[in-house]
């Protein structure tokens, strides 16, 4: 007993000061990020995060077959976690029991389970890593780029936890110090392989057993600490912390001293996105500790998907290398401004850490596209450097081919916020670099001296409206301050509702369809100019606060109470971003508010003269209004309450759908990598076989349009039409 106990405590203690010294490392590291804000409020929502995704692994449920194997992990380990006090009790006291519980059966019973389901869990991981084997599937696998060798290790180490834990128990069972007298089954069983080897081989099998058993998980241990597996610790801190309500939909302003920033007196110490590491907050400190590099973002993103060089994935595992490539600097470094240093942390250090510190962040990174496999370990993954010049950490590539859709903060299991990320990015080459796609000049300047992205006179606002035959209510015409009571809804038209062509049909199409169901609806007319959207999703922080400040002063001044958009991208950013800037309104979606008219029988949708049967019908769900804000179901009400339709759904749809390519200012940008991303889509919908696909937004009509129109001018898809659900209605309701 007194050897089993030296060495026992002497492998623990080794071992512990190993992880300890780690252990601070990885705490002083994420202490030395910027202060995040407003990530401790709202301990209900927090707690409630932690017991549905840490505990229930709701979002890894997701994908059921990889979720139960994590399930069977997961769960395996809490339960274990009373093997090792029995484990270290055995050290003290041969026949030692955990206090009230160590002799239940039912907790043997658990044990044993537990540890069959893990080895199970291990059992359904490998046959996953082998069917999605990067080696061989390339770009298509979600493992690409991962590390692979270090998962590997992993399976392997758990493997070793799980016969070690059975092997020491097995040897107890027959030297009659085990505290379970019934329901170890597993234990039992084993026992059986080792009794015929007498007491006294058991007793020195248990004392291996033992010691293999503490040394195998604390090598564990230290393997995660080291490692991606690290989010075994930070993903949980990482859910808690987390966006409330979630990080879709409103992007954060910008922060200083932890109050948004007054962007028309902003401090000459304010920092305008990230522009390097030392930028970053501790809270995306732990986002870049949290990946766990399984690729679900990856296998979602549109980017990645048509060619592009934007992996959600990769962009923070190649922020988490230089995180820890310039721990040395950041944990002594002051706070600085954007692109600069802080010259006293930077003396002491190696010439080669001297050099990753003040390594370019964002630029070109031509022939930097190139993945190497090299184990556990974080650092170079891919390919840092050519001909010894150090690349940019981030390339321009990536940052700009995002379409904001939200995909990847959707599918990811530990709530990294990939979004927020990159608009940060941008706002950095935008307000500090001036340094973005030269199309987004055109777009900037259109809506600073025009009010919209396209450039369009403020006049040309209202053109739509001699197009219909009813009566539209102008907000103003009658010299009104304010809207009248009368006044169910503010219409806000948006910019592509007043300007596109193809989006004016739907403007018209809801203001009809408004008129029948007798709402008492105006619209701003010339009053109204452009939300923001576009240029918050560019980087263009100022440029959005300048349009927001002045929308929010007329829809106060006017008390606006609820606004109907026909745009996801306006619903967002009336909706959900406004109150940012002192405007709380009540914004719905015209798909909601059509689908409530005809609930309430106010709308009546008509059988076709031939019987309208058997039409199919698939439906695209914007990024902006399903991911965005949650807004599944109401656009498929317009379209099942339309008489003889058939909704076929496309293979990527509801929160997994594929974007139209428009989103994050990317429809005012040349795509120029890999293919395009709303052919993509436009694909998916007639490969359906339906007659037509519904939207229900202003840019995706445009994009799938555009990718249709391409099929048809080569003989394909003949008389495939892409149709908003409101313009889909309308034709029924005028039957």
């Amino acid at each position: 007993m007194l050897l089993r106990l030296i060495v026992g405590l002497l492998i623990t203690a080794v071992a512990l000061a190993f992880a300890a010294k780690r252990g601070l490392f990885l705490f002083l590291l994420a202490r030395s990020g910027r202060s995040a804000v407003g990530r401790t409020f709202h301990w209900p929502r927090r707690v409630e995060a932690e017991i549905t995704q840490v505990l229930g692994q709701r979002k890894l449920l997701k994908w059921t077959i990889p979720g139960i194997a994590h399930v069977f992990s997961f769960w395996g380990f809490l339960v274990l976690g009373l093997t090792i006090l029995e484990v270290y009790g055995a050290l003290f006291v041969a026949d030692f029991a955990v206090p009230i519980i160590g002799h239940w059966p039912v907790v043997g019973f658990a044990e044993d389970l537990f540890g069959v389901l893990v080895l199970v869990g291990v059992a359904m991981f490998a046959v996953l890593r082998i069917k999605n084997n990067p080696s061989k599937d390339g770009r298509t696998s979600r493992f690409f780029g991962s590390h692979t060798k270090g998962a590997w290790l992993i399976l392997f180490m758990i493997f070793n936890v799980v016969w070690t834990l059975f092997l020491y128990r097995a040897a107890q069972v027959n030297t009659g110090v085990f505290p379970f007298a019934s329901g170890a089954f597993m234990s039992e069983w084993v026992a059986t392989w080792f009794a015929p080897l007498g007491e006294t081989a058991n007793e020195w099998i248990e004392t291996i057993g033992i010691w293999l058993q503490i040394g195998v998980v604390l090598v564990f241990l230290l393997v995660v600490l080291n490692s991606k597996h690290l989010h075994i610790g930070a993903a949980p801190i990482n859910v808690f912390a987390s966006r409330i309500p979630d990080a879709l939909g409103p992007l954060e302003p910008i922060y200083h001293d932890g109050k948004p920033v007054n962007f028309e007196d902003p401090p000459d110490d304010a920092v305008f996105g990230k522009g390097k590491i030392g930028d970053f907050t501790w809270k995306n400190y732990v986002d870049f500790m949290s990946c766990t590099e399984c690729g679900r973002c990856q296998s979602q993103c549109p980017a990645w998907n048509t060619g592009k060089p934007l992996s959600p994935k990769l962009m923070i595992m190649d922020l988490r290398d230089h995180m820890f490539a310039n721990a040395p600097y950041l944990r002594v470094a002051q706070h600085t401004g954007p692109g600069e240093f802080d010259e006293k942390a930077l003396e002491g250090l190696t010439e080669a850490q001297q050099a990753e510190a003040q390594r370019p962040f964002i630029g070109p990174r031509e022939g930097s596209e190139h993945w190497e496999d090299d184990g556990y370990t974080f650092d170079g993954h891919r390919t840092q450097s050519i001909a010894g010049e150090l690349l940019p950490v981030i390339s321009e590539e990536l940052l700009w081919s995002c379409t904001s859709c939200g995909a990847c903060v959707n599918q990811c299991p530990v709530d990294i916020e990939h979004v927020d990320h990159i608009m940060d990015m941008r706002r950095n080459q935008v307000m500090i670099e001036s340094s973005f796609p030269s199309e987004l000049n055109g777009l900037f300047k259109n809506i600073e001296n025009k009010g919209n992205p396209w450039g369009m006179n403020a006049s040309s606002r209202n053109a739509w409206i001699e197009e219909v035959d009813f009566d539209i209510r102008v907000f103003g015409a009658d010299g009104e301050d304010e809207l009248p009571a009368d006044v169910e809804y503010l219409f806000w038209v948006g910019c592509a509702g007043a300007y596109e062509d193809r989006a004016k049909r739907t403007t018209k199409a809801v203001a009809e369809l408004l008129n029948i169901a007798g709402v008492n609806f105006m619209v701003l007319g010339e009053g109204e100019t452009c939300s923001g959207d576009p240029a918050r999703r560019a980087g263009n922080e100022f440029l959005f606060q300048m349009q927001a400040m002045q929308n929010v002063e007329v829809l106060n001044t006017i008390k606006a109470r609820k606004i109907v958009v026909t745009c996801p991208h306006c619903l967002n950013t009336l909706g959900r971003e406004y109150p940012q800037n002192g405007g709380n309104y009540e914004v719905v979606h015209h798909s909601q508010l059509l689908s409530t008219l005809v609930r309430e029988g106010r709308l009546k949708a008509v059988v076709a003269p031939n019987g309208g049967l058997g039409e199919r019908i698939t439906y695209h769900d914007p990024c902006y209004l399903g991911r965005h804000n949650n807004i599944y179901v109401p656009p498929r009400e317009l379209i099942a309450s339309v008489p003889g339709v058939h909704i076929v759904e496309m293979e990527r749809s509801g929160e997994k759908s594929f974007c139209c390519g428009a989103g994050g200012a990317r429809m005012w940008m040349e795509e120029k990598l890999g293919t395009r991303v709303n052919v993509n889509r436009g694909n998916e919908a007639i490969d359906t076989g339906a007659a037509k696909v519904a939207v229900a937004c202003p840019f995706c009509n445009v994009m799938l349009n555009d990718a249709v129109t391409a099929r048809q001018q080569g003989g394909e898809a003949e008389g495939f039409e892409v149709i908003d659900v409101a313009t889909l209605l309308l034709n029924s309701v005028k039957r």
